[in-house]
Order: C-alpha cells, then sequence, then structure tokens
C-alpha cells in the first residue's frame, strides 16, 4: 500500500466487503457478495487487534478450504500477519496458488475417519499448532460470536435500500451470515422467515453425515455459531439441482456466482413463487470465476457423474432430518433448537463443537 494513500480512501477489502443489493425480479431481490467471508474476516481480525490479541507479527492460524481462507489471506496480507490455512482436498490449485501468492502457508488434511470427519481432522490439526506455536491466534470462524456480528451492517444496508424483508434465504456453514443477518433485521422485523439451505452429508440439522459433492454449505461439525432456533424452515439441497440453479442465476439474471449462490437461488426463487406478497432476500456468499472449471465445465458434470437439470417438482416435505436423503428435500424447523428436534435416523449425537 502506498505510504501517499489517503486514509480516506478505502481499502481494496473496505471497497468489497459489502454486497451489492440488486432487485433480481418480481418479489427476489439478492445480496450478492464478491467475497462474502472477507466482512468476517476483516471484523474478527480488527476485533482481535483492538482487544490485544493480535500483535504486529502474531502468527494467524485457521481451518478453512474455501472463501474464509481467501477472506484471511488478503486481510492477513493487508495488517501484516503470517497466515496458516488447514484445509483439505477441496482446495484446487487455482485456490491454492491465490492463497500462496497472499503469502499464506496452506497445509492440507485427510479424512482418515476420526470423529468430525474432514472437518474434524482439520480442527485437530490447527489445534496441533496452536500449541506448537504459543501466542497464536486462532479465529474460530465456526465458534466466535464476532463471525455473526459481523454481518450486522449487511442488514443494515438491507433495511435502508429495501425496508422491511419478510424472508431470507441463505446457504449454511458456519452459521455466520444467515444468523447474523436475520437478527439484524429481526430488530425492526420479529416476524421476517429464516430459510436456511443445507446439503445432503451435512450434519449441522441433525441429518446423517456423508459424502458431499457440494462445498461451501453443509458440515460434518455442528458449528456453535448455527442458532438453530433462528430458522423458521431448512431445505437440503442436491448437486445437480444447485449446479442447474448456478448456472441459471447467470443465465437468466447475468449474477456469475459460486454454486453456494446456486443454492439459495433454487430455494428462494421456489420460496418467492409460492409467496408473491413477500419480499424475499437470497443470500449470494461469492462470485463463480472459482467455479469455471468445475460447476461451469460440462466435462467436469459428466466425470462426477452429475446432470445438471431443473428441479422437476420442487421439494419434499419432510417430518424429520435425513427422512429423504435422494431428493431436495425441506422440513418446517419452527425454531426449534437442535435438541427439540428428533433425527429420522434416531442419530442423536453427531459431532459438535457447539
Amino acid at each position: 500500500m502506498s505510504t501517499h494513500q489517503s486514509s480516506a480512501y478505502p481499502s481494496v477489502i473496505e471497497a468489497v466487503e459489502l454486497p451489492k443489493i440488486i432487485h433480481v425480479g418480481g418479489n427476489l431481490y439478492a445480496a450478492a457478495f464478491t467475497l462474502m467471508k472477507l466482512l468476517p474476516a476483516r471484523y474478527i481480525i480488527d476485533r482481535a487487534m483492538a482487544a490485544g490479541d493480535l500483535a504486529p507479527g502474531t502468527p494467524v492460524i485457521e481451518t478453512s478450504s474455501g472463501t474464509f481462507a481467501l477472506g484471511l489471506a488478503l486481510v492477513c496480507r493487508q495488517r501484516g500477519f503470517p497466515l496458516t490455512i488447514v484445509g483439505d482436498r477441496s482446495i484446487d490449485d487455482d485456490l491454492r496458488n491465490r492463497l500462496e501468492m497472499l503469502g499464506a502457508e496452506v497445509e492440507l488434511v485427510e479424512d482418515r475417519g476420526q470423529p468430525g470427519g474432514i472437518q474434524g481432522a482439520r480442527l485437530t490439526r490447527v489445534e496441533e499448532l496452536r500449541r506448537a506455536r504459543p501466542g497464536s491466534f486462532v479465529p474460530q470462524q465456526y465458534t466466535n460470536p464476532d463471525n455473526p456480528a459481523a454481518y450486522a451492517p449487511v442488514g443494515q444496508l438491507v433495511s435502508r435500500t429495501l425496508g422491511a424483508v419478510d424472508c431470507v434465504v441463505g446457504p449454511v456453514g458456519s452459521g455466520g451470515s444467515t444468523c447474523g443477518i436475520a437478527s439484524t433485521l429481526r430488530s425492526d422485523t420479529p416476524g421476517l422467515r429464516l430459510i436456511g439451505v443445507d446439503t445432503h452429508g451435512s450434519v449441522i440439522f441433525k441429518a446423517p453425515e456423508g459424502p458431499r459433492l457440494l462445498r461451501g454449505l453443509g458440515s460434518s461439525i455442528v458449528p456453535g455459531n448455527v442458532v438453530h432456533a433462528a430458522y423458521d424452515e431448512v431445505h437440503w439441497v442436491v448437486p445437480g439441482d444447485v449446479f442447474h440453479a448456478t448456472r441459471e442465476l447467470y443465465r437468466r439474471h447475468g449474477l456469475f456466482m459460486g454454486p453456494t449462490s446456486g443454492a439459495a437461488f433454487l430455494v428462494a426463487s421456489w420460496w418467492a413463487k409460492r409467496n408473491p406478497d413477500d419480499k424475499v432476500l437470497m443470500v449470494l456468499p461469492d462470485e463463480g470465476y472459482r467455479y469455471q472449471s468445475t460447476v461451469y465445465n460440462d466435462v467436469w458434470l459428466r466425470e462426477q457423474g452429475v446432470r445438471s437439470a431443473p428441479a422437476a417438482a420442487g421439494p419434499r416435505l419432510v417430518e424429520r432430518p435425513g427422512e429423504d436423503g435422494g431428493s431436495w428435500s425441506r422440513l418446517l424447523w419452527n425454531r426449534r433448537t437442535y435438541d427439540d428436534v428428533g433425527s429420522f435416523t434416531d442419530l442423536e449425537t453427531q459431532g459438535s463443537i457447539a
């Protein structure tokens, strides 16, 4: 950064961390981020600096295989902190190159059947590195309350731009964005409906753990930042439907986004059509450039055995998590706690860091 740059001008982080609020059509609106996880990464680091938990040169260690890693790398590069990212094989070569160009050290771990799956393995390695590097700082995106708190400005931006919103639809990974945005909006609109979008194989909402082709949403642990009692409804989506929706979001609306955004669009557009009097906001977490060789590539789709096709009949309404693991399904969660919802498979003990 130039020493002649005036503080009156925003940094690249400040310039892009908030979303654009876009009218997609009818009663459907989008909060479209360039890189959503940049916002909590910046907020967590700056709060830690203000609290004295981060001194110049303090090592930062975190688990991520996606956009939170990239957000942290951008922030730590600008703030001058050495960063180690513990991820897994879903960090593709392009993302790894971007992280390393920003000065981050990248470690990849394998799922060897330990509790918590691949995310449990990553957290274990983070703890090993923390002990080996006394004084290091771990942002702890899954449990740090500064993660959801970082999204208060997004809720405020939505309120200023759109006024009252009836329904928010967003993908759920760490729980930060959906819980944080809904919490801010509900201060003025308590009846706002929050719909979380998950994927089969994720344990966040008490479904059984399994393989997940969709990344960026879902988890093999139950993050502490997921406030289950905040959600009115949960949808579990499947790759073919999501990849088609991701492409349709670009074809029909010019929004070139990633598959988590496609998942939100799939559910939000379905909900908006069935509730035409409601103002519906969908959260679109990141742009699609990282996915040009995967989601937007027909060869890759065929190699995965996935057919990108429109969801024919919409979601199936189920009574318990895990009741239908093969198609798009929805459950009326009704703001219940995790313990208040029974599992179809009676797997009451899922991997949890809550």
